[in-house]
């Protein structure tokens, strides 16, 4: 089995985060709260019950790294052409599945764009879906620029300015 590239683990850490609280000064611990979309997560943007009780960082990473293994088993069945492209191309999509999820990939235009290997058309769609409870979110516009720039994306998006 393949496991998620480096990049795609960094990218997700870097704008999910790592909700910190410290317990009775002692552990450092995640309690759950609600993302800026509007879903309870807790540690690294995993999904919960908001009454999930607080997790260590290690546990977090526990989750982090069976929530990445679902994002990129999605990523590789949707866009199979990502598994002889760059890795760092696969971290990109791998961090777009993470963060909206399996079914919003297998139905969008970036999908086919992928696909077809249009990276210009990747480059665009990317920086489409910036949307989380109907406005622009920072966070997004951010973070879509961070999957494009960790890539040889990077090179395109220049030419789609």
């Amino acid at each position: 089995m393949i496991e998620a590239p480096n990049a795609a683990i960094e990218l997700v850490k870097r704008f999910e985060g790592f909700e910190r609280r410290v317990k009775r000064e002692i552990e450092i611990t995640a309690v759950p709260y609600i993302c800026p979309a509007g879903f309870w997560t807790i540690g690294y943007g995993h999904l919960c019950d908001p009454k999930r009780p607080a997790i260590t960082e290690a546990e977090a990473e526990v989750y982090l790294a069976r929530d990445l293994q679902t994002a990129l088993a999605a990523t590789l069945r949707y866009c199979p052409v990502l598994a002889t492209e760059p890795e760092e191309r696969l971290a990109a999509i791998v961090d777009f599945t993470f963060n909206l999820g399996a079914g919003r990939l297998q139905t969008s235009t970036l999908r086919r764009r992928v696909n077809q290997r249009n990276w210009p058309g990747v480059v665009q769609e990317l920086r489409r879906w910036i949307y989380g409870g109907g406005r622009v979110l920072p966070g997004l516009v951010l973070r879509r620029e961070a999957e494009i720039s960790t890539t040889s994306l990077s090179l395109v998006a220049d030419q789609t300015r």
